[in-house]
């Protein structure tokens, strides 16, 4: 009577919560303190691998978290095997026993099953010879279904809260990233939803170009070992497997992997999950994980959800991308448009006001542009605007902009630019021009250009274009062919009018021989195009002759 009572008050203790780790402490610490035994460790069947791995145990001494077994391996993986306990009295005659403690004597392995199917394997050792007689092997035999029963509740039990969990983390994630139609900002918001959302310990997402996978943006705990320019092979690795097989894979134990196919150093479990919209393939979404048990089969539905919601937001984003570059392209040429001038100017200005950096401003026209055309054609002239459009791409660099401005005229933006460099570029672009052979015309094409620099020239979008537009005029005027550069003048940064300056003569009292040489210091008040902030500046200037109150002088104004 004692002993059933021990077993109703076992039995009790494992059914009475459905939490999965308190329920396999609980059976573990009753099988060892109201059986008398030393050592007590429960390995659960991975369905996957058809492998048995520990999952917890008490009384070993020595840290054995990494081992698994197949089934028929030691008496543990004979006892699964069999479906049927295996107790042996003296460990040392029994050729399968796999030692893990000196001390051990007697050994019974006990298969937990639920129905016909076993999920684990209940394992107790005493440091006794025959401690397991029949009396306790029936009653440990009868305590392990009722733990198999307290192991599956808790099971069920999990999955419900997990998916009740995981649906209400699609809907906030559906939410959320429906409305975001900015590449940027939505790969970031995916990234940081499904990491918190689902317990992921680091969340990627790689996008497809022809051959490679581009990682778009990553968001996690683990430390990156991603390529320097962010381009993995799309045949290589657990994403090229998953784009090949167009399906999710579950890893794990990534840590044997070669380093190259890993993203990140700490990950030990990875999830990689196609992102379909409308039946096209545009990348794989990558989950990774701390532990080798970070994912199972239960969480792949849901996060299959997920990677169709991100693949439809990420495929509405990139028709909002394309439909703006259709707005800021122009339709002849292929380059950007006046429209994205405009806003880019700004931006360019605002930024250069900012870093106090250098900027400037190239409006280039082709030269006879209107007797090319009704020489040869208006096919022919297209064909020139085009090519001139790709001259000037292949010569600057990416962070530059070429607009076209209208009709023959093109403007370029050239940021963190300097004076000298702006007209070394504008003057580049002229010769590349004139030595290109234009297919259909006989003689050379030429262009013309001003340049426009901020701030010498002004520090607003029309001082700027103004000032550039008056060079390219002096430039035609003079013959063509050719780049200048607008003459420098102040600038009133309050008013946003131009203004040369006006300054009285004014001899030095102190050194007489500076009248003598034509050298007069000359003071005037300005407004620095940074911080308009109003600064006072004396120049020096050799003069050729002696200058009238009230002369206008145009000078080059440098940043205080």
């Amino acid at each position: 009577m004692q002993k059933i009572s021990i077993l109703y008050d076992a039995s009790q203790a494992v059914l009475s919560t459905y939490d999965p780790d308190e329920v396999l402490q609980r059976v573990l610490s009753i099988a060892r303190d109201y059986f008398q035994l030393q050592n007590v460790a429960i390995l659960l069947l991975n369905s996957e691998t058809n492998k048995l791995h520990l999952k917890t145990q008490i009384g070993w001494s020595q840290s054995l978290e990494h081992v698994e077994l197949e089934l028929g391996q030691g008496l543990t993986g004979t006892a699964a095997a069999l479906k049927r306990p295996i107790c042996v009295h003296d460990v040392s005659q029994d050729p399968r026993y796999i030692a893990c403690e000196n001390s051990t004597r007697s050994e019974l392995a006990i298969p937990l099953i639920i129905g016909d199917e076993v999920i684990g394997v209940l394992d107790c050792q005493s440091e006794h010879l025959a401690h397991f007689d029949s009396e306790r092997v029936d009653l440990l035999t009868i305590f392990s279904t009722h733990a198999s029963m307290a192991i599956r509740n808790a099971r069920l039990h999990d999955l419900e809260r997990r998916r009740a969990t995981q649906l209400q983390a699609i809907n906030a994630i559906a939410q959320q990233t429906t409305a975001v139609l900015d590449l940027k900002e939505l790969f970031a918001k995916v990234c940081s939803l499904i990491q918190k959302s689902f317990d992921v310990a680091h969340v990627s997402v790689l996008l497809k170009d022809q051959d490679e996978l581009i990682v778009r943006a990553h968001y996690g705990q683990l430390t990156p070992q991603i390529p320097e320019h962010g381009r993995l092979s799309a045949a290589e690795g657990p994403w090229g497997r998953t784009l090949e097989l167009n399906k999710t894979l579950l890893e794990n134990h990534t840590e044997r992997n070669d380093p190259k196919h890993r993203l990140f150093e700490e990950s030990r479990s990875t999830m990689t999950i196609p992102l379909v919209s409308f039946g096209q393939t545009l990348g794989v979404l990558v989950l990774d994980g701390r532990t080798t048990s970070a994912f199972n089969h239960a969480d792949i539905q849901s996060l299959e959800s997920v990677a169709d919601i991100c693949a439809t937001a990420i495929q509405n984003a990139n028709y909002v991308e394309r439909v703006k570059q259709l707005a800021y392209l122009d339709g002849l040429t292929g380059i950007f448009n006046r429209r994205y001038f405009e806003l880019r100017i700004i931006e360019e200005i605002e930024r250069a006001r900012r870093f106090e950096a250098g900027m400037a401003v190239i409006m280039v026209d082709i030269d006879h542009f209107k007797n090319l055309n009704d020489e040869f054609g208006h096919l022919l002239g297209d064909e020139v605007l085009r090519q001139v459009s790709s001259l000037f791409n292949s010569q600057l660099r990416k962070i530059d902009v070429v607009c076209r401005y209208g009709g023959e005229e093109f403007a370029i933006l050239l940021s963190q630019t300097s004076r000298d460099r702006a007209l070394s570029v504008a003057d580049k672009l002229r010769r590349t021009v004139q030595l290109w052979q234009f297919p259909g015309v006989p003689r050379s094409v030429t262009i013309s250009g001003g340049v426009g620099i901020f701030c010498d020239h002004g520090n607003s979008r029309d001082e700027l274009v103004n000032a550039a537009d008056s060079a390219l005029y002096l430039a035609k005027k003079e013959g063509r062919n050719r780049v200048r550069i607008a003459p420098s003048f102040a600038y009133c940064s309050i008013s946003g009018c131009k203004r040369a300056i006006s300054a009285p003569v004014r001899r030095s009292s102190s050194r007489a021989s500076s009248s003598r040489s034509g050298v007069s210091m000359l003071s005037f008040k300005r407004f620095d195009c940074f911080r308009s902030g109003r600064l006072s500046v004396r120049v020096c200037s050799r003069l050729s002759r002696i200058m009238l109150t009230g002369t206008l002088l145009p000078c080059r104004l440098r940043k205080a």
